[in-house]
């Protein structure tokens, strides 16, 4: 395992050192004619993300990562991905620029004319400032927009409203509202008190019943330590229920033993239920409002492709009947197309997480794209296929980068209208 990190640190440590040299040559030639103080200030600037990024990578390569918090985690990977990915974007103008001389270079040796500067000097004419300036501008945008992410955007809680037209839908379940949260990735807040905001924006809406769809933490049970006392404040007359996502199981991390592992997924069912949340384990409820019933039904995280399998859909649907609205809350929004669709095609409303929105993207109105629409036919947001409907939340915390960029932390408030 450990030659497998060090082989894999050292074709990424090389990657970066080419990214570094390459766009290194840009910020010489940007601060040739400044002051012999300032270019030198600003040349060793320049390798201190590097050799911080470069060194981190060396100590998680020989240390243990989940020895550590996940934060600790998240902002090592932030800092790598942040510094390596603007320079990229630098990289790229000034691969175009050069590969612009080359041409001219090329044409000119072959087609001289009385007007066009030998092909000896030609090869030997320099960089432009003004191509050092577009890379360096190139580079501090994404890197602008990921310091945003995290200071703005991580905790911007925006609230989706959103009507479900169900026909035949009983009297009394007309104008029900359901909150729904998903996503908390308790291990990676770092503001109590912006998350303690977005559970009371939640609760200032009053829905009647609360929803959560999954990824209670990122890999261990004890990240929900100091947040537990922020979530129980999330009641609702007819209940609140939840289902685990796939950080729950600790798939994600090395366990000394399978007790150990075992251990971790019960304590986040105590963690569940200690909140006040209805854990919904491959299992449902039944729920008299007036003279209809509603049925909730929540299984274990089951998504299509390479994610893990736990959801036993016939075992939680036991009991429902077609007179019912039924609700489903599965964490990942591929079961939908993938099985319950299939099995059960009069299913009114499923709820899911999961893809975050990839915490970057865009939103405009009616428009949105984010890369996650690229691996999820539903990704955010109200999908319908004939009377069903998906509901996507674009999650509440964050994974990986402590941040999110145009796709803004969601609390969603759905009302059933009779059609």
């Amino acid at each position: 395992m450990l030659r497998y990190r060090i082989m894999v640190a050292f074709i990424f440590g090389v990657f970066f050192l080419l990214i570094d040299w390459y766009f290194y040559q840009a910020i010489r030639v940007v601060s040739e004619n400044w002051l012999p103080g300032n270019r030198q200030a600003f040349r060793i600037a320049f390798w201190i993300p590097s050799i911080l990024s470069l060194a981190a990578m060396l100590w998680w390569t020989f240390d243990d990562p989940f020895r550590h918090s996940a934060q600790v985690r998240n902002w090592i990977i932030t800092a790598l991905m942040a510094t390596y990915f603007s320079k990229l974007l630098g990289v790229v103008v000034l691969l175009i620029g050069d590969l612009g001389r080359m041409v001219q270079y090329i044409v000119s040796a072959l087609k001289p004319t009385a007007t066009t500067p030998a092909a000896n000097e030609i090869a030997l004419m320099p960089r432009s400032e003004f191509l050092g300036k577009v890379a360096l501008v190139g580079a501090g945008l994404p890197m602008g927009a990921f310091v945003f992410g995290i200071v703005s955007g991580a905790h911007d809680y925006r609230l989706k409203k959103q009507k479900i037209l169900v026909q035949n839908l009983p009297k009394s379940l007309d104008g029900l509202t359901i909150g729904q949260l998903s996503d908390i990735h308790s291990g990676s807040f770092w503001n109590k008190t912006a998350v303690k905001g977005g559970v009371e924006l939640l609760m200032s809406t009053k829905p009647d019943l609360i929803m959560f769809t999954g990824d209670l933490v990122n890999n261990e049970s004890s990240e929900y330590r100091g947040y537990a006392e922020i979530f129980s404040k999330i009641r609702a007359p007819l209940g609140v229920y939840s289902v685990t996502g796939n950080h729950d199981y600790g798939d994600y991390r090395s366990w000394g033993s399978k007790e150990e592992k075992r251990k971790n997924f019960d304590d986040l069912i105590t963690a569940h239920r200690e909140t006040g949340f209805d854990l919904l384990l491959n299992e449902s409820r039944k729920i008299k409002i007036g003279d209809g019933e509603l049925f909730v039904a929540g299984v274990e995280n089951w998504g299509a492709g390479r994610f893990a399998k736990y959801g036993k859909l016939d075992q939680a649907m036991i009991g429902h009947d077609q007179s019912d609205f039924r609700i489903l809350l599965s964490h990942d929004p591929s079961h939908w197309d993938a099985e319950v669709r299939q099995k059960y095609s009069g299913l009114e409303l499923m709820l899911s997480g999961h893809t975050h929105g990839f915490q970057f993207g865009v939103e405009f109105g009616s428009f949105k794209w984010s890369p996650s629409q690229y691996l999820y036919k539903q990704w955010a947001g109200l999908y319908q296929e004939g009377k069903q409907n998906l509901y996507v939340n674009r999650g509440f915390g964050y994974l990986g980068y402590p941040g999110r960029v145009g796709i803004p932390p969601e609390v969603t408030v759905l009302e059933l209208v009779r059609a």
